[in-house]
């Protein structure tokens, strides 16, 4: 879970990026595994977005490495009225962006990709914290094998010889 803090100032990133692209209509910050990291999307269920942001993630992904195009960085599908554009923000999580149709697209490229960056590095970093701070886990004993129970083939049947056999 991410302390207070961390996600305060993940939402004001969103906030802030909202202000410098006006044509935003919802920015969402997740983790690569479909869970809400943080958002600002009004009118529209953070949970199923980014769910489905995951989903295209999986295919993104896949289609930049199967052209040897190295890894994700960005994704862009427009539609009738918009936009949608996700961007890989640090090491385990993305930041979607939803916009009007009549965004300037590179403004949202340029806008999209800081805010990745920004958002990346504050979540890494509350990552890289809560590994720090977590209490080293204990070896766990391996059990010890339990030797005094040996098997003991099972007694078979006495055979009898049947009349072919004699």
């Amino acid at each position: 879970m991410l302390p207070e803090s961390d996600l305060a100032a993940v939402v004001d990133e969103l906030r802030r990026l909202r202000t410098r692209v006006p044509q935003l209509t919802g920015a969402l910050a997740a983790g690569v595994d479909g869970l809400v990291v943080a958002h600002d999307t009004p009118g529209i269920d953070p949970d199923g977005l980014a769910a489905l942001t995951a989903a295209s993630l999986g295919v993104a992904v896949r289609l930049a490495d199967a052209t040897g195009n190295g890894g994700f960085r960005e994704l862009l599908v427009r539609g009738e009225r918009g936009y949608v554009a996700t961007y890989a923000a640090g090491r385990t999580a993305v930041l979607t962006l939803l916009a009007q149709d009549r965004v300037n697209v590179g403004r949202l490229h340029l806008e999209g990709r800081r805010a990745g960056a920004r958002v990346g590095e504050l979540l890494d970093a509350a990552e890289a914290e809560a590994r720090r701070r977590a209490p080293e886990r204990p070896a766990r004993p391996v059990p010890a094998r339990n030797r005094a129970a040996t098997r003991t083939p099972r007694a078979t049947v006495t055979e009898t010889p049947t009349a072919t056999e004699s």
